[in-house]
């Protein structure tokens, strides 16, 4: 594009002319502009032209998208033009070479159809003088100049071309018309009759545009420089190839750095771990094959492109399948299950949401990694579990560093490259299990794992690269939480899965354990039955457990004798009945601990928790002549020591409260046992017991046999709660106990008891030892029973069982006394 050299030579402008629109160009005046026309209405504009004194007008619309029909509809000023040359092509479509003359506003629109005529007004150029404005010329000048050495696409020629104007206005509509401007900024100067005012508003343009010009430049100047680096090394690699030619090698391993290649591609790594994949890939290729580090490095890749760096979504959350598949796979848990279902549709309204780590606590076999496997069932995600018991090695979860021979990564990053998904549901089994020694602490290393505003970086210590955890749903098991460490825990949710009563192990027996077994072991389902008499004896008689583990292989064993017996050729058909089990199980092995059958003087019945469960558990205190002496045997802990010593103070300062002869204990040795010494028990639970116990030998007042009682005690005889409530109560009701003396803070827990306990308990609540004692020991002559108005102390407060009449003691009650009592199992007690 150039000037016509003698601008006011041009020709006379008429007051009418043809209205020719343009959408993305601007013609400003005394420029050359080449336009094409494509429209079949712009080709007739420019034939009318043509035919007659060639000239038309040239206006931007306002609106793009619609044709104009009125001067309101076109951009204020426009362009008067005339068309040089014309040149036709065989679609119809017309190039023209035009040169604008003036700018022209549209005074009225003449004609709109077939195309625009419009009467037409010339716009007088506004007066400048170059003095005034020299210094924005020059800097317009000295902008221009540098955007044309900058850009590739602007001819050299323009600088002289500019340097030879010396009109201002003239001048600033050259740069405008030669500089690529956005359609607006172009309008705008177009407007502009003030050539000042437009130099101005074109040296803040041209200083914006410079800078895209030049970082423009800078970035194609890299480019450049990456695509010869990257024909460099194609130009040497193919050397390399021909020299190994030559030498001999064969391209096994060339095709397989290629393979790799072609893998780190597809992989999709992040930054910081395709930057490390990268710089191995090239340590490899100019590694020799038969070196030591080759297949250490060549490990390290398959291990880093075997990773799900880029996992897909996880499956939409269907609650109410969810629901379904924890119902279909366990029986009650409603607790846990409906903090699950919370967890899923938090999860399903906010993917992103962080969300707890769950722990589930419970005694063995009560169904918590079972639990775990519906969860990932109804998520529809892979189930991994890790075993964490007995784990010592720090590097089974941070993995080896590389520069140990054999190192691999951590036990979690080796279950995910499995998986195939960075979303699996991973079960850290036995976390209360885990050891440590002088190779580090795992529980530290997991600190890391189940922390949600941390595993999004969690680096292993093979990768050495961030990996992003926060994808993976993480479960933890445990037994106990006493050996779990306090910041571990504290960044778990626990959740407890508490023991089975006796009637939802009969009905998990038969809704599950009964059918699984009897289909792992090829019976026929309508062929073998277990009645329920039979499976309540089996719960007894032949387990002690709180889950249902071991109920589950007593189902199995007889499933195996019945099985052999089908496949020797009898009769298919089998019903087993209590009757049957001596004949497949042999004799009952436990014969659990029961209440006393009468009121008897210095023996309180207490209730204690196993791992396996709650059990009742027998205080007896004996007296002989003595000096005042304690005795305490039975395999019992420091706990439970000093609650046998805080015991005797107490009633030792109760003594005349209690009616003991003064001077009754200067005179005599206490000797308190706890039945079952083999097994030890710890605690400060059995507190109530040892002081009822010793209450009653030191008074002469029997303690009842019917009622069970637990809780901490302090010198000033208060009351304080305890834990296992649940479990214990099991114990009591089981041994056929009918009424519990429990802390009085304690009483929010037994809304956590299933509704047959409550309706077969009555519940005593005690806040001082003073209550306890007249609800337990028998009343003197004349003296009526807690609440009455002889009664020895304040009475306590009472949960009434639904029916308050006498109830039938359980079986194992009656029978002969002659059975050994206790648990033949070795559970440590905890009172």
């Amino acid at each position: 594009m150039a000037e016509r050299p003698n601008s006011e030579s041009h020709p006379q402008i008429p007051d009418t002319l043809p209205v020719l629109v343009l959408r993305d160009t601007v013609v400003f005046p005394f420029m050359m502009v080449p336009l094409v026309l494509t429209q079949e209405a712009d080709v007739r504009v420019a034939d009318e032209v043509l035919a007659g004194h060639k000239m038309l007008a040239l206006f931007v619309p306002r609106d793009p998208e619609v044709p104009p029909r009125s001067a309101a509809e076109l951009h204020p000023v426009g362009t008067a033009g005339v068309i040089h040359r014309m040149l036709r092509f065989p679609d119809g479509s017309m190039r023209i070479l035009l040169q604008g003359l003036a700018r022209v506003r549209v005074r009225e629109m003449r004609q709109t159809e077939p195309h625009l005529v419009a009467d037409l007004e010339v716009i007088p150029e506004a007066e400048a003088h170059a003095e005034e404005l020299e210094p924005v010329l020059r800097t317009v000048s000295d902008l221009f100049q540098r955007i044309v050495d900058a850009s590739p696409t602007l001819p050299d020629e323009l600088k002289a071309l500019a340097g030879s104007i010396s009109d201002p206005g003239r001048l600033a509509d050259f740069i405008a018309s030669n500089v690529s401007l956005e359609l607006s900024v172009r309008l705008e100067l177009l407007a502009m009759l003030d050539p000042g005012e437009r130099l101005r508003r074109l040296a803040v343009v041209l200083a914006r545009e410079l800078e895209l010009v030049e970082l423009t430049q800078k970035i194609q100047n890299e480019v450049r420089g990456e695509l010869d680096k990257g024909q460099r090394e194609y130009f040497l690699r193919q050397q390399l190839k021909a020299i190994q030619k030559e030498l001999g090698e064969t391209d096994e391993r060339s095709a397989g750095l290629a393979e790799l290649a072609a893998r780190v591609e597809a992989a999709g790594l992040p930054a910081e771990a395709r930057e490390a994949v990268q710089r191995e890939l090239e340590r490899l290729r100019t590694m020799p094959q038969a070196s030591a580090e080759y297949s250490v490095s060549r490990t390290y890749l398959d291990w880093m492109l075997s990773l799900p760096w880029n996992p897909p979504p996880p499956p939409a959350i269907d609650l109410a399948a969810a629901e379904r598949i924890l119902d279909e796979d366990h029986h009650d848990l409603d607790k846990v299950k409906a903090r699950i279902l919370e967890y899923l549709a938090v999860r399903k309204l906010n993917p992103d949401s962080k969300g707890p780590i769950l722990c589930f606590v419970g005694p063995p076999g009560v169904g918590k990694t079972s639990v775990g496997s519906s969860i990932a069932r109804a998520l529809g995600r892979p189930f991994v579990r890790l075993s964490l018991g007995g784990m010592r090695d720090e590097a089974e979860i941070r993995g080896h560093r590389r520069t140990y021979v054999g190192a691999l990564p951590g036990r979690i990053i080796q279950s995910l490259a499995k998986t195939k998904g960075a979303n699996p549901l991973f079960m850290l089994d036995e976390v209360d299990k885990l050891g440590s020694d002088f190779r580090g602490d795992p529980a530290s290393a997991l600190l890391e794992v189940l922390d949600p505003a941390q595993n999004d970086t969690f680096t292993d210590l093979y990768l050495a690269v961030p990996f992003n955890l926060r994808g993976v749903f993480f479960i933890c098991t445990a037994n106990v939480l006493d050996t779990v460490p306090p910041p571990l825990l504290d960044r778990m949710e626990v959740l407890e899965l508490p023991g089975y009563t006796n009637e939802e192990k009969l009905e998990i027996a038969r809704r599950y354990l009964v059918p699984r077994q009897v289909r792992e072991n090829g019976l026929p389902p309508e062929r073998m039955r277990f009645t329920d008499p039979a499976l309540r004896r089996i719960i007894t008689d032949y387990t002690r457990e709180a889950g249902v583990r071991n109920l589950e292989r007593e189902v199995a064993s007889i499933c195996r004798k019945v099985a052999r017996e089908v496949a020797g050729g009898a009769d298919a058909r089998a019903t087993v009945g209590p009757e049957d089990l001596p004949r497949y199980l042999g004799a009952p092995r436990y014969f659990g601990e029961q209440a006393e059958e009468r009121d008897l003087v210095g023996i309180a019945t207490g209730l204690a928790w196993t791992p396996a469960g709650g059990e009742i558990l027998l205080v007896e205190v004996t007296a002989m002549h003595g000096r005042g002496q304690l005795q305490i045997t039975g395999q019992l802990g420091d706990v439970m020591r000093e609650s046998a010593q805080a015991s005797l103070s107490y009633v030792r300062s109760r003594a005349a409260e209690l009616g003991v002869p003064a001077g009754w204990f200067d005179h005599h040795d206490l000797h308190l046992h706890v039945p079952a010494g083999a097994i030890p028990k710890d605690g400060p639970s059995a507190g109530v017991a040892m002081t009822t116990a010793l209450a009653s030998l030191a008074s002469g007042r029997p303690v009842r046999h019917d009622l069970a009682m637990t809780g901490e005690i302090t010198l000033r005889g208060r009351i304080l709660p305890v834990g296992g409530l649940r479990q214990k109560i099991h114990a009591a009701h089981r041994a056929g106990i009918r009424e519990v003396v429990l802390p009085a803070q304690n009483e929010k827990d037994l809304e956590e008891l299933p509704a047959e306990i409550r309706d077969a308990v009555r519940f005593h609540l005690a806040s001082t030892m003073d209550e306890a004692l007249a609800l337990t020991l028998v009343p003197r002559r004349g003296e009526r029973r807690a609440g009455g108005p002889a009664a020895a102390a304040p009475a306590a407060r009472s949960r009434p069982a639904a029916r308050d009449a006498a109830r039938p003691r359980p079986r194992a009650a009656l029978e002969a006394r002659t059975r050994v009592r206790g648990s033949r199992h070795g559970h440590r007690r905890r009172p």
